[in-house]
């Protein structure tokens, strides 16, 4: 397997595609600033430099090459396996007629006998991430592991944009799927957050929007904690997420983190769904805690063994905006665990890995996300 993991800002991708060292990918993965997703010129020169590879792109917010992070860049991995395959495919969302079908589409497109693992690349705004988990599952044998992220859009929450083989558009998702026995996939997501206030219990939603917490307006709950800040919402929120679980004594907690506010509703809307009659927490953190729980999940997927192989990391924006000038402290920390392992990936509205507990394919918020990719000589 070979690795080149490339970073371009502004318009250097004019010169720097053309000038990529020689290699010859099957799969080109590319992350781009949410001005920069709006160009099809990227995803084109790309496209030029490797026409026999398939080029999977997403809109972020904020772009992570190495131990860098960057606003408005180009980041990306051209990936050559020895042995391995690739395959994958795009949906629409909205002529699908729903996420999970969606996620059902995506699974009998790429299901085949020696399938080992699917990256998923999915619009931020549009999407449920839990109902597209499920509608994969419903079609994915349980020892398939699905990791990747939702697309974003900066702190704006507006339009976010995944484009397969062609310039990233909205209201599409992307599967890819890797095959052959000689690829090993680990995979770590951590977050770092501590909880603090009391627990409430989930009175009313619908999927992924909610509405009350103990019979009371969320709402007005979050514009309490926020204080000055509620002016700036939803983008203020991600530095108040929730944790959420079935019951207080229950271990398969997830974190959800806000994309939108439904004003004609008086709800929040979550990247994932928020189930009615769970106990829910808010949570907040620290650069250090964040730092910290990057490494672990570095550590998680690299195992015993961070030899080569590459590593794509899916970060939270909410981390983002939470760690401000100590950003790169994140990247930094993963890199210790790490080694010299090529590292790429995103800032998303979302991450997917299997739950730390019980293994289920689960979408996370304001974690850290680290998927690495192996291939056995």
């Amino acid at each position: 397997m070979q690795t080149k993991v490339f970073a371009f800002e502004d318009q250097d991708w004019r010169v720097g595609i053309p000038a990529l060292e020689d290699l010859e990918p099957q799969l080109v993965l590319a992350f781009l600033g949410a001005a920069q997703s709006r160009n099809p010129e990227p995803v084109a020169a790309l496209r030029k430099r490797f026409p026999a590879a398939l080029v999977a792109s997403c809109s972020t917010g904020g772009e992570i090459a190495g131990v860098d992070v960057f606003d408005e860049a180009l980041v990306g991995a051209a990936i050559r396996f020895d042995a391995a395959r690739v395959r994958a495919h795009i949906v629409d969302l909205a002529a699908a007629g729903g996420d999970a079908e969606a996620g059902r589409v995506l699974a009998d497109a790429l299901l085949e006998p020696d399938l080992k693992a699917v990256l998923i690349l999915g619009d931020g705004t549009n999407l449920n991430g839990t109902a597209l988990i499920e509608g994969l599952s419903t079609r994915l044998p349980k020892d398939i592991v699905v990791t990747g992220g939702l697309a974003g859009d900066g702190a704006d929450f507006g339009e976010t944009r995944v484009g397969l083989d062609g310039a990233p558009e909205p209201g599409k998702v992307v599967g890819i799927g890797l095959y052959g026995d000689t690829l090993r996939i680990g995979w770590g997501s951590t977050g770092g957050w501590e909880s603090f206030g009391p627990l409430r219990r989930i009175t009313r939603s619908t999927a992924n929007v909610l509405f009350e917490l103990d019979g009371k307006p969320a709402l007005d709950l979050y514009r309490e904690y926020l204080g000055p800040l509620a002016d700036g919402l939803p983008g203020t929120a991600l530095l108040f997420p929730l944790t959420i679980r079935p019951d207080a004594s229950s271990e398969n907690d997830v974190v959800r983190t806000i994309v939108g506010i439904d004003e004609a509703r008086n709800g929040l809307v979550f990247a994932g769904d928020i189930p009615e009659g769970w106990t829910a927490q808010l949570m907040r953190g620290t650069p250090d805690q964040l730092a910290d729980g990057a490494a672990r999940a570095a550590a998680q997927a690299c195992g015993d063994s961070p030899d080569s192989g590459l590593a794509l990391v899916v970060s939270c924006i909410g981390r983002k905006l939470m760690m401000g000038q100590r950003v790169a402290d994140e990247t930094e920390e993963m890199a210790q665990v790490l080694n010299a392992m090529p590292t790429v990936g995103f800032y998303s509205y979302g991450e997917i890995a299997p739950h730390g507990v019980t293994q289920d394919r689960t979408l996370h918020n304001q974690t850290m996300t680290v998927t690495v990719i192996r291939e056995r000589a």
